[in-house]
């Protein structure tokens, strides 16, 4: 049985020789087509570094040359033609021709002969200074009697200053409501809210100004603040007198 088994496995040829052949075979197969790829690799390399060579735009040399004190050109001559002179202002002296001052009593045989009788109070107050040209253009530096208007302008108070008053201003609601155009943009978009708006009311009970403090669409601001401005108000009181003072209003857009 033993001659039978031996026998048998004579014609298998399988074992470490025949593995290790195998292993250098491929092995140096492996190394040709590694080599051959790198080879074709560098071999491209070099070919994309000599057409990039060929289409590279040669950049010119700057070459500097130092340049000494002795090689530049000597400075402009002060001999030169001066600068022509600025021109001379001319002063045209405007008012009627009258000279203002105190009166010296001085013998007829002395008067020069455009000399003027001395102006009175109406010409010296159209008068310059100096004496006019004759050109009396009427009304020319004349103050009047003296006394001049100078209206101080009311300081206007921050729509968040706090004003104690008397009385707030008054005003009619519904006619407010009925000033308000609904604005056919937020008609046609079916956009509604509450636009809270403060004005300042003047002493005559005018609106000064306006400022939107909130308001739930911006396309309806601009119909809120022109339905205020076209709105009656009574000014504030306060110690008997009407006053300066913002109110704050709420203005409803609904359209059912």
């Amino acid at each position: 049985m033993t001659t039978i088994a031996s026998d048998g496995f004579q014609g298998l040829k399988y074992g470490a020789s025949e593995l290790k052949a195998i292993i250098n075979k491929n092995t140096v197969r492996a190394f040709i087509v590694t080599s051959s790829v790198l080879l074709l690799l560098l071999l491209g390399y070099v070919v994309s570094e000599i057409i990039a060579e060929r289409m590279r735009v040669p950049i010119p040399k700057v070459r500097l040359s130092r340049v000494s004190l002795e090689s530049l050109a000597p400075p402009p001559s002060s001999d030169d033609a001066p600068p022509p002179p600025p021109p001379t202002e001319t002063i045209v002296n405007t008012g009627p021709a009258a000279r203002a001052g105190t009166p010296v009593p001085v013998p007829d045989a002395l008067l020069a002969p455009d000399a003027k009788d001395f102006a009175n109070i109406d010409e010296v107050n159209r008068a310059s200074s100096v004496g006019g040209d004759g050109n009396d253009n009427g009304g020319f530096a004349d103050m009047g009697n003296g006394n001049v208007n100078v209206q101080t302008r009311e300081a206007e108070p921050d729509v968040d200053e706090f004003i104690a008053v008397e009385k707030e201003p008054v005003f009619d609601y519904a006619a407010l409501q009925r000033n308000v155009k609904y604005p056919d943009m937020a008609r046609r978009n079916n956009i509604e809210g509450v636009v809270l708006i403060a004005a300042l009311i003047g002493k005559d009970g005018k609106v000064v100004k306006t400022k939107i403090v909130d308001s739930e669409h911006e396309l309806l601001n601009d119909a809120a603040v022109k339905a205020v401005l076209a709105t009656s108000f009574t000014p504030a009181i306060q110690n008997g007198t009407s006053v300066m003072c913002w109110v704050r209003i709420p203005l409803r857009f609904q359209l059912r």
